[in-house]
């Protein structure tokens, strides 16, 4: 049942004010900022729906060194898988001014994917607009900004006259069919009143003419806005989102709320605007943005999970993986106390050992972060912990495969042990940091470790699986033979850290060789005529034994001298049946050096 509401009867018009309105009684600068009551008690109405939008790729971009393509592309998919095949993280937003930001948005476009789809962000004019428009965008964010702090102060324009800019620009937007975003920056220190709602109003005149939306995000850009029952505008949240629904008439659903954590409220707020009618809150992953940052993606997934109970809407497992992606790929450090991916944010350090966790670590958990997060929950070592506690550590924190998890029995668990007691029998009264444990593990346990020159060869093992793979692909047989391929010097060009080709048939015998780079031909003086027998190479005999493929260590070229390791991969017909072995030498760091295209490559296949 939906209840009778009377629409306001206040006359919504324009305000011209020979000076700014400043609101020095509630923003005195020089002391810190005051929040104003009316005793006016707003009831909640939520939206419906309620989603999520996102500004990673452009609010976000602007505390941090930008992205590259690929990364853009990979933090897109993640976003997808997050929270876009429900549709809860609807849109993200683009710059669209420089080559490589057109290329990124050419590369997300290319996913296919129906969320969030891809918005553009512009400066209001007509310049911009037009790029937008020869980008084919349906929908553009644009800089309306609307306080008198903006309007006077940096535009250096009456209300009128920024109304009036602002309305022809938005008029050509729809002209060409094109959504306006109308980002209302600064709408906490606005008249809401004697500017804002009349615009707004004048925005949903416009909308009708055209019948096509003209949405609004409101913009906190300072962190002004308060959640708290009964204050007053300009700062009640929930007191702008009820004058936009109620008073100018726009529906919730083209409301959008951009919230930044100046007085660490951004969540709060935004979940505040959900809950009054707002239809959706923006935000960016790990709450990146100028200054103080704007709402973090995962904590609203977190909230809109908490109030809808719809555990569907996202896999919230997903969350460690942005984690894990910000933390490896793009090196940031994520504070370990941070909620859920730091790397304590679950931890204790209230004498929780082994043993507690195992009866049941709901005492100090808040939820299931296994099955939720895909984060266990980690155990802080003191001098409570007990052998058990120091294997649980290690298990844990170096992420152990079963078969090589060790026991509270193992001698080298004894001697790490035996460190953190003889450091609290010296005085010490504080716990272990996960730093501290790591290297007397490291010490006791170096076994455990992987060093980075096995890193690297992994890395390379599995890039250059891949690129010969595809190319056995390309030299697939028919008719029981392989033939020499024409294209086979065009892969190689494609990929200039291979730096020898052979490809033979089922018995062995050469059928085509290239040497990929002209500089290292004489090194490799006369190749061997087709027919040439390799059928006792190691590389010929193990893919032909098991049709699986097949990487040697890495070993010095003795043509090159050039760290290389040998791919060899079973060329088959139609019938899945062996016609022949294709084998590429490949250079270690050459490989490396293009690992991020490789691996952007390898995502692209995987996404088609």
């Amino acid at each position: 049942m939906k209840l009778f509401k009377q629409s306001s009867k206040r006359s919504l018009h324009l305000e011209e004010r020979a000076d700014p309105q400043l609101y020095r009684e509630l923003f005195p600068y020089t002391k810190i900022g005051r929040i104003g009551f009316d005793d006016t008690i707003i009831a909640p109405r939520p939206a419906d729906p309620c989603f999520i939008t996102d500004t990673t790729f452009r609010d976000g971009q602007q505390a941090r060194p930008p992205y590259t393509v690929q990364q853009i592309a990979r933090i897109f998919d993640l976003l997808h898988k997050l929270g876009g095949k429900s549709g809860l993280i609807q849109a993200t937003e683009f710059f669209m001014y420089s080559a490589k930001d057109r290329k990124a948005i050419e590369t997300c476009r290319a996913r296919g994917y129906r969320f969030p789809r891809v918005t553009g962000w512009i400066r209001a004019n007509e310049n911009d607009l037009r790029i937008a428009r020869d980008m084919e965008f349906d929908e553009v964010g644009m800089l309306t900004s609307v306080s008198d702090y903006h309007l006077y102060l940096k535009l250096g324009k009456t209300r009128q006259k920024a109304m009036d800019d602002y309305l022809r620009l938005i008029e050509r937007a729809l002209e060409w069919g094109i959504v306006p975003r109308c980002h209302f920056e600064d709408i906490t220190r606005a008249d809401i009143h004697g500017f804002c709602l009349p615009f707004a109003s004048r925005l949903m005149e416009l909308s009708k003419q055209a019948s096509m939306p003209v949405k609004i995000r409101l913009c906190d850009t300072m962190g002004f806005g308060v959640p708290y029952a009964g204050a007053s505008l300009p700062r009640s949240v929930q007191g702008i989102v009820r004058a936009f629904t109620d008073e100018a008439g726009v529906p919730g659903q083209w409301l959008e709320w951009h919230g930044h954590n100046d007085f660490h409220k951004v969540l709060v707020n935004g979940v505040t605007a959900w809950l009054y009618g707002c239809g959706a809150v923006n935000g960016a992953l790990l709450g990146f943005g100028e200054r103080t940052g704007n709402t973090p993606v995962e904590a609203l997934v977190m909230e809109y999970i908490s109030l809808t109970g719809n555990d569907d809407a996202a896999d919230t497992t997903v969350i460690s993986e942005i984690a894990d992606y910000f933390a490896r790929e793009l090196e940031y450090v994520i504070p370990p106390n941070y909620p859920f991916v730091g790397r304590d944010f679950n931890a204790t350090s209230a004498g929780v050992h082994v043993d507690g966790l195992a009866k049941n670590e709901e005492i100090y958990n808040i939820f299931d972060t296994a099955r939720i997060l895909n984060r266990p929950v980690p155990i802080i070592i003191t001098d409570k912990s007990g052998r058990a506690g120091v294997a649980y550590w290690i298990n844990s924190n170096l992420d152990l495969p079963e078969e090589r998890k060790v026991t509270k029995k193992h001698p080298a668990v004894g001697l790490v042990y035996n460190d953190i007691m003889q450091a609290y029998e010296a005085g010490r009264n504080t716990s272990f940091s996960n730093k501290e444990m790591m290297t007397l593990v490291k010490h006791h346990m170096p076994e455990l470790f992987v060093s980075e020159l096995e890193k690297l060869k992994i890395l390379a093992r599995r890039l250059a699986s891949g690129i010969i793979t595809r190319m056995a692909q390309e030299c697939r047989g028919a008719h029981g033979h392989v033939e020499p391929w024409p294209g086979m010097q065009d892969f190689a060009d494609h990929y200039p850290y291979i730096q020898f080709i052979q490809l033979t048939d089922a018995q062995g015998k050469l059928v085509q060789a290239v040497v990929t780079d002209e500089k290292h031909a004489p090194k490799y003086g006369n190749l061997p005529e087709p027919g040439y027998d390799y059928s006792d190479r190691v590389w010929f005999k193990e893919p032909m034994r098991d049709g699986e493929q097949h990487v040697t260590d890495v070993y010095q070229s003795q043509y090159t001298g050039a760290l290389i390791l040998s791919v060899s991969q079973a060329v088959t017909d139609e019938n899945d049946e062996i016609v022949g072995i294709l084998c590429g030498d490949i250079q270690i760091e050459e490989l490396l050096k293009h690992s991020e295209d490789l691996e952007a490559e390898e995502k692209d296949m995987a996404a088609e």
